[in-house]
Parts: C-alpha cells; structure tokens; sequence
C-alpha cells in the first residue's frame, strides 16, 4: 500500500457544545464551526451568490472554471487504485437495523438459544438488518477459544452456532452479521463472522485481519495471537438481489394478478411476492472485527469498494473502551461518509476479560444515532443510506483528494484485474 500523507498544523477552538438526546438513547455532537478560528478562510460574500464568479472578503477571486482547472490538477481519481467504484443504488434506502448486545457465559448452548431469541425480538421490532457482538458464543479468552471453536465449513452438525443463524435468517426473512465466533479450520483457528441473507446462505465469512495483540502496563496484556491466525481477506458483502431477479419478481407478481382476475382466482393471495422479502435487502456491507476499527485503511478500501455501511462486531475493553470506541467509530464514518455500526458483548464485570459495551450506530457526518450503556440491550433505529449522497454532495471530498501527492493501493482488487 502506497500511502503518503500531507500535515497541515491550524488552531483550533477547544469549545464545543455537547446536546442530549433522549431518543433512542442517543447523544448528538453538532461539530463546532471552525471557519471563523482559522485565519487561512475566507468568508464568501453573500450578495455575489447569483454571480457566475465566487467572490470571498480580501482580494482572493476564485472562479469556477479556475476551481475545476485547480481539481483536474490534484487527479483525485487516482487517488484510489483501482479508482473508487461507484456507490450501488440498494432496492431501498431506509430499513432498521439491530444490535443485539448479549450477555455471555460458559455455557455454550445457553448462548445460542439467547442470541436467538434477540435476534428474533429484534426482528419484531423491524429489523431488516440484525448484528450480533464479537464473540457471543464463547467467553473471551485464549483458553476458551480452541473448546469452543466450530469448523463452520464442516456442515450445521459441526456448527450449532452457524446452524442457528442461518434457520433463524431464512425464517425471519432477514439479514443477519453474526458477530464472531471462534473459528476451526484444520490446524488453525480465527475469529470468525459470518454474513446469512434472508434466504439463510451464508454470504460471506470475514476472519479478522488486525490480530489483538496490546500491551498496556498496570492496565491490561491480551494477546490473540497465542491461538488465532490473522484473516487474509477484507471482506465486502453485497446483500441486494440483482437486478435480474428484482425484475422478474416484479414481473411474475403482475403475471399472477392478472391471472387471477382472468379466472376471478386467489393466487395473488396464496402464490404473490412478498415485498417485505424483497426488501429485506439492506446494501453494500463491509465487514470487520473490533482491532480491525483501528485501522483506517481498511475502512478507506471498503468505502473505496462502494460500501454504504461497516459493521464492526467488537469487544472494547475497560481500558481502551471509554477512550476510543466511539471516536473510533465516529473517524471511521465520518472519514468515509457512510454508516457504521457496532455490536458489543453486555459487561460482566466478573469475567476474564470485561468488555466496554456500548453497541452504536453512527451516521455518515459523525453523529451518533442510537446508542447504548454496559447492560444488555438490544438497539432498533433507523439507517437511511440517502443520507450518504446528501452528505458527499455537502462535503465532496471524492473530488477534493490529492491523487498527485498520495493513494490507496487496494492490493486484492489491482491483483485481480
């Protein structure tokens, strides 16, 4: 990967207001305005708006076909390589989302019998897109993983958990990421999460990439690498039906309504489509696992991929959690102006490893949409992937990257073409 970066160094107020929210649980940061703080802007002149020139205060005139020359001259498409793909159209654009922050313990089919039944309120809710934490079948902890790893390829006999998501999907008619699991693949073990459409096909099977391996003196030494293999794969799931098929749906659902007043029959009634599993479809998903957030790269390549949402099964500690969970998550969205959500174990401050919590869905200008405390939960709330376009048209950084000075190499794809 060919990364070059460009610093620039500016003061900055370090005022902001803070505005509660009772909805939904969720705390809303409006961004202080840092136009008037930093001497290098200029203040457009408002009564010049309708003139094809933009005029600003001083003696700076920046016209805009001088403004396009300047952009063509940055090469922002190849500031990504390949070049960005394009952002997919889903079927729709609004649906539900859940995250399911579970309480674990040792007992292994305790877990899965719970998660189901989240997964299923969840679903009563309205989810259409249901997400599980990191590791919800297992405690967290390097002995547990080799006793409670399942070999997800060896069929549901060798799987329970597997087993469960994908019956539980199929008969909900919804997606589900199914968090992470432990992982047995011959000799090797991951941290594992599997994608199910509502169909119950596994779509996808992301193994986590950045291993969690940290050091903090007095605080806190985990180091997954004692048992876990590193994933090789970034992993991007696209849940929609395609367009051939949508279409043909479509296509026999109005077959059948004519062919039932043809014969004044019921067969809308017992054969017609059911538009709640068409649009069961909820977008372009990237996947990663909790380490894997710290790591904006991959969160760059997915976006670069047409991504309209990460989700991030994830297990903070009590040390890092407080910290840089949310401003992780909030730098990812707002970096890459799409959705991410994350889906956290509940606290159980008698464990091994004590988890931060605090399961979130974060919207793509940074702001915090729903969240959650440290106490199981399961959170229902709204995504809206228009709200992706408005925000890339308000802050049009796709155009405004410096391909002259710097690039994304995303390896896999520039190895395949």
């Amino acid at each position: 990967m060919r990364l070059g970066f460009l610093f620039l160094s500016s003061p900055l107020s370090s005022s902001s207001s803070v505005i509660g929210s009772s909805i939904s649980g969720s705390i809303v940061r409006p961004a202080p305005s840092l136009l008037l703080h930093r001497p290098f802007h200029f203040i457009p002149n408002r009564t010049t708006s309708s003139s094809s020139n933009f005029q600003f205060s001083g003696r700076t005139t920046l016209t805009a076909s001088s403004a396009s020359s300047m952009a063509s001259s940055f090469k922002p498409e190849q500031a990504r390589v390949p070049s960005a793909l394009q952002l997919p159209s889903p079927p729709i654009t609004k649906f539900k989302i859940g995250l399911c922050q579970l309480a674990v313990t040792a007992d292994k089919d305790r877990n899965i019998v719970h998660a189901r039944t989240a997964i299923e309120e969840a679903a009563e809710k309205g989810a259409k897109l249901v997400v599980l934490p990191e590791i919800w079948n297992s405690p967290y902890s390097n002995d547990s993983f080799p006793t409670y790893a399942e070999d997800i390829d060896a069929g549901p006999d060798a799987s329970p958990s597997i087993a469960m998501l994908s019956e539980v999907a199929r008969l909900l008619k919804i997606t589900i990421v199914g968090g992470s699991i432990p992982e047995r693949s011959g000799d090797k073990l991951y941290n594992t999460c599997c994608v199910f459409d509502a169909d119950g096909k596994l779509k996808a099977k992301h193994r986590k990439i950045h291993l969690f391996d940290i050091d903090i003196p007095g605080k806190i030494t985990f180091k997954e690498s004692q048992t876990l293999t590193a994933g090789e794969t970034p992993t991007i799931v696209d849940t929609d039906l395609s367009s051939w098929a949508f279409a043909s749906l479509k296509i026999l659902n109005i077959s059948l309504f004519f062919i039932s007043k043809l014969f004044d029959a019921s067969i809308p009634v017992l054969l017609r489509i059911d538009h709640n599993y068409i649009s069961a479809e909820v977008g372009r998903i990237g996947i990663g696992i909790c380490y894997d957030i710290r790591f904006q790269e991959l969160a760059m390549l997915y976006a670069a991929r047409g991504a309209h949402l990460i989700c991030y099964p994830g297990a903070f500690n009590m040390t890092t959690g407080p910290l840089h969970w949310e401003l992780l998550q909030r730098a990812r969205a707002v970096d890459n102006q799409l959705y991410v959500a994350t889906c956290a174990p509940a606290r159980d401050a008698g464990a091994g490893y004590v988890a931060w919590g605090h399961s979130t869905l974060i919207g793509p200008f940074g702001e915090v949409l729903a969240t959650t405390e440290h106490d199981e939960a399961i959170i229902i709330s709204e995504i809206d992937y228009s709200q992706i376009e408005l925000r890339r048209k308000n802050l049009p950084l796709e155009k405004q990257r410096r391909g002259d000075l710097y690039q994304l190499v995303d390896v896999q794809r520039s190895s395949s073409q």
